[in-house]
């Protein structure tokens, strides 16, 4: 309570707008942390086509292939 008054304080406005305020931006960070979630189960479901199965290791590597790949196509 004491930081929602500081806040009240700082922004010259009630305790109550403070706190309709925060309500009303719940749904939000609800939105926010479920399109987190999905995102993460998203990255987690992917595969390798070529059947790696070490890509945390030797990601570096494997970028670098691929650059090098891009830019002999150049």
């Amino acid at each position: 309570v004491a930081k929602l008054k500081r806040m009240a304080t700082q922004h010259d406005v009630s305790l109550a707008e403070i706190v309709r305020e925060a309500v009303d931006r719940l749904p939000e960070r609800n939105d926010r942390s479920e399109r987190f979630a999905r995102a993460l189960a998203a990255a987690g479901t992917g595969h390798d086509i070529e059947g790696k199965t070490d890509i945390a290791e030797r990601h570096d590597e494997y970028l670098a292939a691929i650059y090098e790949r891009d830019l002999r196509k150049r």
